[in-house]
């Protein structure tokens, strides 16, 4: 599969979309394995579904680096299957009490709250194996500190915490900062283990360009969960593929109920300028990741 980074942007996140999924049916479990109700969940809840933003951010930043597609497509598929694992734990009767993802019922809606649980612990398990299965860098203290980001942008200190945050905010009125560390945990820490993952499978990047890399994956995670405030408040459900206005009416704070739609829609722009900036000394190899800051904060789902 060619990574050639001067291809069309939409091609590319087709392509990309089109190459995440089959590696994802090919180390999911098959339903037909004991136990199949499990295995079929896990399936249910990853496949045939989701924008793959996460996957295309390893990509595009292995590309950066000269990342071969065997190690990228490995540090991808692990970041989104913790991603689908959150949405499944997210989506919970005891969490955000949803009942649609994606265009259909969420996980416990099809199954059953044991069910979708199990669901989640055994997507976030598969994530680790396939970090620590494969050979993801050229040596080991590198993989160890790709396992180690991955674990700390999943747990209390990354998105776990974040939804901590997030549960702990309903019903208030936190400030500005308040709310932006909520969110650097609960989206960006996972949009940011994601870049750094595909930018390690490749050449070591100097102190310097790793410090621009990581300041765009924070903007870019940020800009990520303001649009989605909007999308929220704005877009329908048949759009977004999940209830819209949920934030609004389960009283949660976002960026549009403390900075009104249009200083959450300028807060999203300036976000996106500055990972823009983030990429200035950076050759036509991080094209992609500039695409992809576009298509964050442009997006209509």
């Amino acid at each position: 599969m060619s990574l050639n980074p001067t291809q069309d942007f939409l091609t590319w996140t087709r392509r990309i979309q089109d190459d995440i999924e089959i590696f994802l049916r090919e180390v999911l479990p098959a339903a037909s394995l004991v136990p199949q109700r499990l295995h079929e969940a896990m399936r249910y809840a990853v496949l045939d579904g989701g924008k793959r933003i996460r996957p295309m951010l390893a990509y595009a930043a292995g590309q950066i680096t000269g990342a071969s597609h065997e190690r990228i497509r490995v540090a991808a598929a692990a970041t989104e299957l913790i991603h689908c694992y959150s949405l499944v734990h997210d989506d919970l009767p005891c969490m955000d009490n949803d009942v649609l993802r994606r265009g259909k019922p969420t996980c416990h809606v099809e199954y059953d709250e044991s069910t979708a649980l199990l669901v989640g612990d055994s997507l976030q398990s598969l994530a680790f194996q396939l970090v620590s299965e494969y050979t993801l860098a050229d040596n080991g203290e590198t993989q160890l500190t790709m396992i180690k980001l991955l674990a700390q942008a999943s747990g209390s200190h990354g998105m776990a915490g974040g939804q901590a945050m997030d549960l702990a905010n309903v019903g208030k009125t936190p400030t500005l900062p308040e709310l932006e560390l909520m969110h650097i945990h609960k989206t960006g820490a996972l949009i940011r283990a994601s870049i750094l993952l595909g930018a390690y499978c490749g050449k070591p990047l100097p102190d310097e360009e790793l410090q621009r890399l990581d300041r765009y994956a924070k903007c870019a995670g940020l800009a990520f969960q303001v649009v989605d405030d909007v999308l929220d408040a704005e877009a329908d459900t048949a759009t977004l593929g999940k209830t819209a206005g949920k934030d609004a009416t389960d009283e949660k704070p976002t960026y549009v109920s403390l900075m009104g739609a249009a200083g959450a829609k300028q807060f999203g722009q300036e976000l996106y300028e500055d990972a823009i900036s983030a990429l200035a000394t950076f050759d036509e190899k991080a094209d992609h990741l500039r695409h992809l800051a576009a298509y964050i904060v442009k997006r209509q789902y």
